[in-house]
């Protein structure tokens, strides 16, 4: 890993010189290689949502609004979903009702729940952000090849257990939304 403002590697738990055969790459470079690669799309996608016109939306917001669904959710389904306490999934919520992305409605089936629903602002988000997605999968194929980007996805589904791979919840772990 290397701090990029003073351009020093910074792994301070690796050191190179003891185990690592010099025709393969260490361990720790396969998760920020994919890090890096999550993050760099997520990069691009928000770049571009930004020039579409939603400069307000952030990482965090897109497993908040999947968490909502379709049919909407309470503050507390939100924060089950996502893996953080319902006081944390509030804030998001906020977050979301302040930039437009949803609202708060009755619960038709229990006058006493409030549901987070996804307003028309927030469907535009997500379905520009599928399309922007599938333009960022078509650069990647453009860069690698059709095979070697199939090829990539199928490793990935071999490795990755099913149950876990669409999970919302990666931002209990990486910090909260």
């Amino acid at each position: 890993m290397v701090d990029h403002v003073a351009g020093e590697n910074v792994n301070q738990v690796v050191d190179m010189g003891k185990g690592v055969p010099v025709h393969d790459t260490p361990g720790y470079e396969l998760p920020l290689l994919l890090f890096g690669g999550f993050r760099t799309l997520i990069e691009q996608l928000h770049t571009r949502l930004a020039a579409e016109g939603h400069p307000d939306m952030r990482p965090a917001h897109g497993f908040a609004m999947q968490a909502v669904g379709v049919h909407g959710a309470t503050a507390s389904d939100i924060g089950r979903r996502l893996g953080v306490s319902k006081q944390a999934a509030g804030k998001t919520v906020d977050r979301l009702l302040a930039v437009g992305y949803a609202e708060r409605a009755d619960d038709p089936a229990d006058a006493r729940r409030k549901l987070v629903r996804l307003t028309p602002r927030g469907y535009d988000a997500l379905a520009r952000s599928a399309a922007i997605f599938d333009d960022l999968r078509a650069e990647w194929i453009a860069t690698l090849g059709a095979d070697r980007v199939r090829d990539m996805e199928a490793a990935l589904r071999n490795v990755v257990p099913e149950e876990t791979a669409f999970r919302l919840d990666a931002t209990s772990w990486l910090g909260t939304p």
